[in-house]
């Protein structure tokens, strides 16, 4: 009886160049030819078992498409590429969104490719470039704004997309959204059972659209709780650690200082609470903070941070299975999707609040103690 095809003796590759092919793959597994090419693209047809045989045979092999080729045939370049700015929050939310796109795409017959731009770049040129040139499939991108003339360009186009974030466009198209307007409401909910009498918020810059959606759940609840609020003005949640902390410092040298802060980003919440110690205040004591995190960070930082997660891996999942349905032509219900936060995670019990202390009392018992 001869071997089981998955131990049968690899055999030579065929094609002129010397690299294996799709015959190659066939005659080790048994298969047919178009069987393992549709194995390849992930045809719904082909049973998952199967698909995983002709992965690991052409991994084994060490086979791979001719682009080139692939391109002549079909029109198709199997890329999906990532248009992200520079500016985007590196540690936490970019990273994750790389990582959970290619991870969806890892074993079909897409690739990633991501495409950044710079502050000073029109957001429309990666857009353009790529659409002009056919250099990819379909695009995936952040930070949309209200009224975003990228969405606006590659829907008159045709060309495939999918965007992390809404508009207000009135354009039906593939999203995966966090609902920053939950956020924002249930992070007013948690300052006021630690009964914080004056919230503050650095939302992200407004020309985004998810600084409205935040903005408005923030100021609605805290009106509805007659909490007075204040935003900030001179900074966002993207501006980086350094303008944030001294932003902050000088607001806590302000008379009727804010003691609920709630920030948009990691950094914004590791420099709200930098600036707020340096006043010598103690987290949990003298104020709180609610911070938004996609990677686990913030609880290291300090336990006492209010925290609400953000699962940036499920969006960047979402987006790559739903444009990849696109693409290829196949029905996919899942169009549009919404991660709604309902849960406010506490680290400590909040500490007994400090008998009132002029800010040069708190400053002088700060540095005695360092």
């Amino acid at each position: 009886m001869p071997p089981p095809a998955d131990h049968a003796p690899l055999p030579p590759p065929d094609s002129e160049a010397g690299r294996p092919t799709l015959k190659t793959i066939a005659a080790a597994t048994g298969l047919a030819v178009a069987t393992v090419s549709r194995a390849l693209k992930d045809a719904p047809d082909i049973g998952e078992e199967t698909k995983r045989r002709v992965r690991e045979t052409a991994t084994l092999l060490g086979y791979r498409p001719n682009r080139a080729g692939v391109r002549l045939r079909t029109g198709k370049t199997n890329v999906i590429a990532l248009v992200l700015s520079t500016e985007t929050d590196i540690m936490n939310h970019t990273s994750r969104l790389i990582y959970s796109i290619a991870a969806e795409l890892r074993g079909t017959a897409y690739h990633l490719v991501v495409m950044p731009f710079f502050p000073d770049q029109d957001p429309m040129e990666p857009i353009r470039y790529i659409v002009e040139t056919g250099s990819a499939d379909g695009i995936i991108l952040n930070q949309t704004k209200e009224d975003d003339p990228r969405i606006r360009y590659m829907h008159d186009h045709g060309f495939p997309f999918a965007a992390h974030g809404r508009t207000a466009m009135g354009i039906d198209h593939l999203y995966y959204d966090f609902d920053n307007e939950a956020f924002g409401r249930i992070g007013v909910r948690a300052l006021a059972e630690r009964g914080r009498k004056r919230l503050y918020l650095v939302a992200p810059p407004l020309s985004q659209m998810y600084a409205r959606h935040m903005i408005h759940g923030f100021s609605d609840e805290a009106a509805r709780a007659g909490l007075p609020f204040e935003l900030a003005d001179s900074v966002t949640s993207d501006t980086g650690g350094d303008p944030v902390e001294a932003a902050l410092a000088a607001r806590f040298a302000a008379p009727d200082p804010p003691d609920g802060l709630l920030l948009g980003s990691t950094t914004a919440a590791m420099a709200a609470i930098a600036a707020a110690e340096r006043s010598g205040r103690m987290l949990g004591r003298d104020f709180d903070v609610v911070g938004k995190e996609a990677v686990p960070m913030l609880r290291r930082f300090r336990q006492d941070i209010l925290i609400v997660r953000e699962d940036v891996g499920r969006a960047g999942e979402f987006l790559a299975r739903a444009l990849v349905a696109m693409i290829d032509k196949r029905d996919w219900t899942e169009r549009q999707g919404l991660e709604v936060p309902v849960t406010v995670e506490a680290g400590h019990p909040p500490r007994t609040p400090a008998p009132p202390a002029s800010d040069s009392r708190r400053l002088r018992d700060f540095t005695h103690r360092s």
